[in-house]
């Protein structure tokens, strides 16, 4: 399974019971994925990644951006705060597909061809190093991309 192959039935498993959980709560944007956090320590913006056969973002293998691959993570979003809070979560979710989107792609999410997919710090990660920054992932529902998406314009 790739990445750009969306959803997956465990996928779809996993956005009904975060659409279940986040009813009333506001969600995340039509146009953005859900994902769940990873180790934080295995993600970092400017990493361009291939999924591993489990298909969960943690497992991701960081590739080159050279070679052929399935995504790349383009924005990090620390969050604040005592405790974990989801709808904190909710709400950074939304930067993934604004300006931050549009700075490194070159058009509006709106205009866009990409997709992309927030992963999420939860409360089994917020009291741990780097476990409360919300990590935005770029990736070509056409396959996979050879080189930086930055700048793409599509």
């Amino acid at each position: 399974m790739k990445l750009h192959e969306r959803p997956s039935s465990m996928r779809g498993g996993l956005l009904l019971v975060l659409a279940v959980v986040l009813t009333g709560c506001g969600g995340a944007p039509d146009d953005l994925d859900a994902t769940p956090g990873p180790s934080a320590s295995s993600v970092a913006p400017g990493d361009c990644r291939n999924e591993s056969a489990t298909g969960l973002p943690a497992d991701a293998e960081v590739v080159p951006c050279t070679d052929p691959h399935d995504e790349e993570v383009f924005h990090a979003i620390p969050l604040t705060g005592r405790t974990f809070s989801q709808e904190a979560v909710n709400t950074a979710t939304t930067e993934c597909v604004g300006d931050p989107f549009t700075a490194f792609v070159g058009v509006s999410k709106a205009e866009s061809s990409l997709g992309v997919y927030p992963i999420t710090p939860t409360s089994a990660t917020w009291d741990s190093p780097d476990g409360r920054t919300l990590y935005c992932v770029l990736f070509d529902p056409a396959g996979p991309v050879e080189g930086t998406l930055e700048g793409a314009a599509r």
